[in-house]
Parts: C-alpha cells; sequence; structure tokens
C-alpha cells in the first residue's frame, strides 16, 4: 500500500481514506447486482412483448385487408 501511495504522491492514511470513503459495501454490491439482473430480465420481456406487439398488428392490417 504505501508503494502505490507514493507512486500516487499522497500519504498512506489518505489512500486508506479514500478507499474507505468509496468502497462499496458487500450489501451494496449484492443490490446493484439485483438490479442489474431484474433490468436485464425487463429488457427481455420488454423485447418479447413488442415483438409479440408487432406480429398482432401485423396479424391484424393482414385480416382487415382480406375481410374488407
Amino acid at each position: 500500500m504505501a508503494e502505490v501511495a507514493g507512486r500516487l504522491g499522497v500519504t498512506t492514511h489518505s489512500l486508506y481514506q479514500w478507499i474507505k470513503k468509496y468502497s462499496v459495501s458487500a450489501p451494496e454490491r449484492a443490490a446493484v447486482q439485483d438490479q442489474q439482473s431484474e433490468l436485464r430480465r425487463l429488457k427481455a420481456e420488454l423485447k418479447r412483448v413488442t415483438e409479440e406487439r408487432d406480429i398482432l398488428t401485423k396479424a391484424v392490417a393482414y385480416f382487415a385487408k382480406t375481410s374488407g
């Protein structure tokens, strides 16, 4: 740690304080991972529902054209 602090031109104490201040705790990391998983799931669901809507829109247009 002292070597890194020296290369950065800061004290070891400052480096430890930065690590403490900006580190993400395990529960916070888990929460972020859960949110990312949920976001991926929702994006996949949105894609599926959008495709279903597009198919139904085309079907409605086709049947309106053939029956009219």
